[in-house]
């Protein structure tokens, strides 16, 4: 899909302040709400809008422990990934789970209330996954920089 600066600009302002009514969008874009409103539509249809969501501060709601668990897996099993998958999905704590090519073949982003709270997360849940070769461990200190957008 083509866009044009106009449309940029739309999602540059939007990326700014997502919270932004549609109205004080249109102004600070330089368009009017008819034409945002239109654009936005087309924007979603060719794809280039997925979704609207919330980002939620998982710290302001009690989860004090986020780790990062790479995993690479006992490929022996022709059905070793997607059974792994499968069963991560059913982990509530697992907030993402993405897919490498490398020596790491999974990586499973795991929040809990303390450390605790991870550590029967870790036996009871992480553990028992299927497929495990081998995992790595990486509690989260601190969060520099987190940003989907990249300059429109």
């Amino acid at each position: 899909m083509q866009i044009d600066e106009t449309d940029r600009r739309i999602l540059r302002h939007w990326l700014a302040e997502p919270g932004l009514e549609r109205a004080a969008l249109a102004e600070r874009a330089g368009v009017t709400p008819a034409t945002l409103w239109r654009r936005l539509d087309r924007l979603r249809e060719g794809g280039v809008i997925r979704a609207e969501t919330a980002v939620i501060n998982w710290r302001a709601l009690g989860y004090a422990v986020e780790v990062s668990l790479r995993f690479t897996l006992d490929k022996t099993n022709p059905r070793a990934f997607d059974e792994f998958i499968v069963a991560a999905r059913d982990v509530p704590e697992v907030i993402a789970i993405e897919t490498f090519l490398g020596r790491v073949d999974v990586r499973l982003n795991v929040i809990a209330r303390d450390m605790g709270h991870w550590t029967g997360i870790y036996r009871d849940r992480i553990l028992t996954l299927p497929h495990i070769a081998e995992v790595e461990a990486l509690m989260l200190v601190s969060t520099i920089k987190e940003t989907a957008g990249l300059a429109l």
